[in-house]
């Protein structure tokens, strides 16, 4: 049982590096949820496709393990491009029970018309920041990630 008096967390909670990196996060994700939805996009489709195309012939298992997300998520992702038109399945060529992910002449037109939208946020984001914070900002989190990083 919980008294009155006993603190939960600590005072300073929503302080935290954490909370705030969490808060941005949310906030840049409902932006390109925003700006993506008139190209029936969700920032979920942007991400595969992005991936997709700067690696051709992924495996949907590696997508998952690369996106951090269940094979199963992957599956619907990749169902639904695909039943769009802008993702392909191809048979890997040694492996034959192994399907790879292209993008279709279609998924690439999509990526680039969804890639402006997302260099018009990274546009407002930088803007806001001027360029010297903004090189700042991207130093800060690449560190970040390299501290949390369990090798």
């Amino acid at each position: 049982m919980i008294r009155n008096n006993e603190e939960l967390v600590e005072p300073n909670a929503l302080a935290r590096v954490t909370w705030a990196l969490r808060r941005a996060e949310l906030a840049v994700q409902a932006l390109k949820e925003q700006r993506l939805r008139p190209l029936g996009l969700a920032a979920s489709h942007y991400t595969l496709l992005m991936s997709v195309h700067s690696d051709p012939g992924l495996t949907g298992a590696e997508l998952a393990r690369r996106l951090n997300v269940t094979p199963q998520a992957v599956a619907s992702l990749v169902a639904r491009l695909e039943s769009r038109g802008q993702l392909e399945r191809r048979e890997h060529p040694r492996h034959r029970h192994v399907q790879e992910l292209h993008l279709t002449d279609a998924g690439r037109e999509v990526l680039r018309a969804a890639d402006k939208v997302i260099a018009g946020i990274e546009l407002q984001i930088t803007g806001g920041l001027g360029p010297q914070e903004s090189a700042q900002l991207r130093g800060l989190l690449d560190r970040v990630a390299e501290t949390v990083r369990e090798d």
